[in-house]
C-alpha cells in the first residue's frame, strides 16, 4: 500500500474538511452519533458529555476493525479515516479557532493512518514470522457470503418461505454464471462474476418483495419533514460543503484508498471493482432510510451522505476528477432531494422498512464472515489452536464488562495471535 502525493492530499482533504463539518455540526459519520448531536446543538448537555460519547461510540470501531482489516490491504476501510474525523472533530473547540484546529489534525491524522499502515507492514516482514498473508485470510468468505445477504433481509422482512426461495434462486443463478458466464462477443471476451451477477438477481428479488407491500394512508415521514422543517433547511444551507465533501469522498473511492466497508474492501482486493460497486450500491439503498430519516429529525447529516458517492468513485475509478465533479453532483442532489425522497417512501412502505432489514442482515452476514476468516487465518498463523484462539476471545469477549465491537472482535484476535506467536518464536517456545 504505496500512496502518491495527489492521493496523500486527497486524503488529507477528506479528513480535515470532514473534521471541520463535524466540528460546526453540519455532519457525523456514525449513525449512532447523529441523535445525540442536536442534544449538545440545543444546550441539553455538554461539549464534554459529547466527546466522550463520540469516543465511545467510535473509537472500538476504528482500533479494533478499520485499522486491522486495513492492513495489508488494497483499500483502507473508510471506518479508519471517518469516524476519526467524529471524534477530531467534536474534541476541538467549538469555535473558528477549533474549526481550524479539526482540520490541521483531521489532515494530519490521516496521512498518518496511510503512511502508518505502510510502517506496519514494513514492521511486519521483519518479524520472524510473518502473518501477513494470513491477515488477509479475515475477508476471504465476505466475497462468497454477501450474495446471501438478500435472502437474509427478504426473510427477516416476509419470512422463512419468501427468504428460501431467494436463497435458492440466487444459488442456481450463482451456479449458472459460473458455467455460462464466460463468452465471446465480437471477438471481445466478456466474463460475468458468478458472486456479483448472483448477488443481483438477490436484491432484485428483495426489491420485488418489498414494492408489493402496500401501504395504508400512512404519512409518517410526510409529518417528520413538516414538524423538522428548520433542521431540513440547516442542513441545506450547508450543501455545498457538503458538495464538497461527497466529491472528495468520490475523489479517494476512484482513487482506491477508501472503501466504504469490509464487503466491497474484499472485492476490491480481488480486483472485482464491478461487484465492489454493486456491494456499495446494495449498502447504501440500505442506508437511504436511515440517514434521511434522522437527517431530518436531527438537522445533521452523513458525512458520506447515504454513501451513495463510493459507488460513483469506483464507477468512475479511470477518472478521478469525473468522479470528483459526479460525487459532488450527487451529494448535492441527496440534501436538495432529502424532503421529497423522503415524503415518497411513504407510497411504498414495504421499500421503506426494507432498509433496516439490510442493514440488519448485513451486519449479520459480515460479522460472521469476518469470524469464519478470522477462524481460518488464526489456524494458518498456529494450527491446531487458532479455531481454540478466535472462538474462545469471541466467547470470552461477550463476558467483559465492556466488550470489543462483535465486528472487531476476530480481527483484534487474530492481530493478537500472530504477535504472540512471534514472542513465543523468541523466547524458544514456538
Amino acid at each position: 500500500m504505496e500512496f502518491t502525493i495527489i492521493q496523500l492530499i486527497s486524503i488529507a482533504l477528506v479528513g480535515a474538511i470532514g473534521s471541520m463539518l463535524v466540528n460546526r455540526g453540519v455532519a457525523v459519520f456514525n449513525d449512532g452519533l447523529r441523535p445525540i448531536m442536536p442534544e449538545y446543538l440545543e444546550g441539553r448537555i455538554t461539549r464534554k458529555e459529547l466527546a466522550a460519547t463520540s469516543f465511545a461510540l467510535s473509537f472500538g470501531l476504528i482500533i479494533g476493525f478499520g485499522i486491522p482489516l486495513s492492513i495489508g490491504a488494497v483499500i483502507i476501510i473508510a471506518h479508519s479515516i471517518l469516524l476519526a474525523c467524529d471524534i477530531i472533530g467534536i474534541w476541538t473547540p467549538d469555535s473558528k479557532k477549533g474549526m481550524i484546529i479539526s482540520g490541521i489534525v483531521g489532515a494530519v491524522y490521516s496521512i498518518g493512518v496511510c503512511l502508518g499502515l505502510q510502517f506496519i507492514v514494513d514492521l511486519f516482514n521483519q518479524l520472524p514470522i510473518n502473518f501477513l498473508e494470513s491477515l488477509s485470510l479475515v475477508g476471504t468468505p465476505i466475497i462468497i457470503s454477501f450474495t446471501v445477504f438478500p435472502a437474509v433481509a427478504v426473510g427477516y422482512q416476509h419470512g422463512m418461505k419468501k427468504a428460501m426461495s431467494t436463497a435458492l434462486i440466487t444459488f442456481i443463478a450463482y451456479l449458472l454464471f459460473a458455467k455460462f458466464g464466460s463468452f465471446t462477443v465480437a471477438s471481445y471476451d466478456i466474463t460475468l462474476s458468478p458472486e456479483g451477477m448472483a448477488l443481483l438477481v438477490g436484491m432484485l428479488m428483495m426489491v420485488y418483495y418489498a414494492a408489493k407491500v402496500k401501504g395504508e394512508g400512512e404519512s409518517t415521514n410526510a409529518d417528520l419533514v413538516n414538524i423538522f422543517a428548520e433542521r431540513v433547511n440547516k442542513i441545506r444551507k450547508n450543501r455545498w460543503l457538503l458538495a464538497l465533501m461527497g466529491g472528495l469522498i468520490a475523489l479517494v473511492s476512484a482513487q482506491l484508498i477508501l472503501a466504504v466497508d469490509a464487503m466491497p474492501q474484499a472485492l476490491i482486493n480481488e480486483g472485482k471493482y464491478t461487484e465492489g460497486a454493486i456491494a456499495t450500491f446494495a449498502r447504501a439503498i440500505g442506508f437511504i432510510p436511515l440517514v434521511f430519516s434522522t437527517a431530518i429529525v436531527t438537522g445533521v447529516y452523513g458525512l458520506a451522505g447515504t454513501t451513495m458517492v463510493f459507488v460513483v468513485g469506483l464507477i468512475f475509478r479511470d477518472i478521478p476528477i469525473l468522479a470528483f465533479v459526479l460525487g459532488a453532483v450527487v451529494m448535492y442532489a441527496e440534501v436538495m432531494l432529502l424532503s421529497i425522497v423522503t415524503k415518497s417512501m411513504d407510497k411504498l412502505p414495504g421499500v421503506r422498512e426494507m432498509g433496516e432489514h439490510i442493514r440488519t442482515s448485513l451486519a449479520d452476514v459480515l460479522g460472521m464472515a469476518i469470524l469464519i476468516g478470522s477462524a481460518m487465518a488464526s489456524e494458518q498463523i498456529a494450527p491446531g489452536i487458532g479455531f481454540f484462539w478466535v472462538m474462545g476471545f469471541y466467547l470470552i469477549n461477550r463476558m467483559a464488562k465492556k466488550p470489543l465491537v462483535e465486528l472487531a472482535v476476530g480481527p483484534v484476535a487474530v492481530v493478537a495471535l500472530g504477535i504472540l506467536v512471534n514472542i513465543l518464536n523468541l523466547v524458544g517456545l514456538w
